[in-house]
């Protein structure tokens, strides 16, 4: 499952244009899926304050930054990317500010003295930042051994061990690509049944860039469900062809371009000439395969044919490298040689 990253809307538009929820006064996002409602003029100051910085004028960049957040719902990832930012901001304005007093010809400041007794409570702040640096880490490793528990109690050790990492090797690619694209990610956090997500950062991202994100998952989780067939024919064990069925259908299921799976959030990248080829791709690979849920992905591309969210250029690299993922997944399907679940 991809991270969710809201799309945006033009501040004049009445009703969402994704799910067609009306907007009323004074919302920031569509109330049904949280879609951003100021975008032109989001863009607009962030454009201008990246301009400010790259010319060195941080503290003019930090007053445009902190006018932008009124312009979000608190809980946005823009509203967090935006605030982390603020504190990067903060500590530059301030080394620059320690930096001038020190080149300063003055005599000795007496400032060190009045701040004095104030370094215990700095002390406590960095302890507190250790701590809840190792809170989220705990997170991450909390999360994944309760989810791989849930899968080993379920079906035995070497599956659950074995869908656990995959999952894992999924979010995995999520965070590469976000790190690629020089934004920050946080550990992927999983939820037994229902899967994981990756939390990431970022403001003003191309619909471009987010396709590649959320494509990446599904190629990793290829490649893990690939290595998993490579396993069942060197050893021969059932588990291995069990994992590497598991691992094809179930990042083939995160293809459905609906809601926030992974296909759902690459498929904005696409015209809907090419939404239509997808379409015609996945009765295709239906056809040549015979895996049911190859129509799920056609019903979602046939949804998606008429939501009101293409975008002004659309992306072919993310049309081919949809098709191919499709086509990669379902070939593994079809020459795997059971289902799930059985002969382990």
């Amino acid at each position: 499952m991809g991270l969710f990253q809201p799309v945006v809307l033009s501040a004049s538009a009445r009703v969402c244009p994704v799910c067609q929820a009306e907007l009323r006064s004074g919302e920031l996002a569509c109330p049904r899926c949280q879609t951003l409602v100021h975008r032109e003029r989001l863009d607009a100051i962030s454009k201008e304050a990246l301009e400010l910085e790259r010319a060195g004028s941080v503290i003019e960049a930090r007053e445009l930054w902190r006018s932008a957040l009124p312009l979000l719902p608190k809980g946005a990832t823009q509203a967090d990317w935006i605030r982390q930012h603020l504190r990067e901001l903060d500590e530059r304005i301030a080394g620059n500010a320690k930096t001038a007093a020190l080149d300063r010809p003055q005599g000795k400041p007496n400032w060190t003295k009045r701040l004095g007794p104030l370094a215990p409570i700095a002390v406590v702040l960095a302890k507190l930042k250790t701590f809840f640096f190792l809170l989220l880490k705990l997170k991450f490793l909390l999360s994944f051994a309760l989810f791989l528990g849930v899968y080993w109690t379920l079906f035995g050790p070497w599956f659950g061990v074995g869908f656990a990492v995959q999952i894992l090797i999924h979010e995995l690619g999520h965070v590469a690509a976000v790190k690629r694209n020089g934004l920050k990610a946080d550990l992927p956090v999983f939820l037994p049944g229902l899967g994981a997500y990756v939390r990431w950062q970022g403001f003003d991202i191309s619909v471009a860039t987010r396709a590649e994100i959320a494509l990446a998952g599904p190629l990793f989780g290829l490649f893990a469900a690939a290595g998993c067939m490579g396993l069942y024919l060197y050893t021969r064990m059932p588990v291995f062809a069990a994992l590497a069925h598991a691992g094809a259908w179930l990042n083939l299921i995160n293809l459905i371009p609906v809601w926030m799976l992974d296909g759902g959030q690459a498929v904005v990248a696409l015209s809907r000439v090419q939404r239509g080829l997808l379409l015609a791709a996945c009765v295709l690979f239906f056809a040549l395969t015979d895996q049911k849920v190859f129509l799920l992905v056609a019903a979602g591309m046939v949804y998606r044919l008429f939501t009101k969210d293409t975008p002004e250029e659309p992306d072919t690299r993310t049309m081919v490298f949809f098709v191919l993922l499709l086509f990669a997944l379902g070939a593994l399907l079809k020459v795997i040689p059971m289902q799930p679940g059985r002969g382990f």
